[in-house]
């Protein structure tokens, strides 16, 4: 069976805002490391949706969010909502941002 993978466009932006930080600040190289690091995250997390810890959130529209590192980048957290058939991945945010007030401001 093949799962699906769900990118929403607000963690699509957060990707491309990534690349573009890491190509300005470290090269080219590392900007496509990174994104090679997320799909590979990706890959990991459609094989075990459930591997990721759970996210506790104040707002109710924000239950069953998980998040997991993205390997080799471990200061960035992917914030997922497993699925029937995959995952959704909700936002791709620095851990040193305010998480809950940007999924408040949504």
């Amino acid at each position: 069976m093949t799962r699906e993978l769900r990118v929403l466009p607000a963690a699509d932006s957060d990707i491309d805002e990534c690349f573009y930080y890491y190509e300005e600040r470290s090269g080219l190289e590392t900007a496509f490391r990174f994104v090679d690091a997320i799909q590979e995250s990706f890959e990991r997390l459609l094989q075990m949706p459930h591997i990721g810890s759970p996210r506790e959130f104040r707002l109710s529209r924000l239950r069953n969010i998980r998040m997991w590192t993205v390997k080799g980048f471990e200061d960035y957290l992917i914030f997922y909502r497993p699925t029937d058939d995959g995952i959704t991945v909700l936002r791709v945010l620095h851990g040193r941002r305010d998480i809950e007030e940007i999924f408040n401001d949504e």
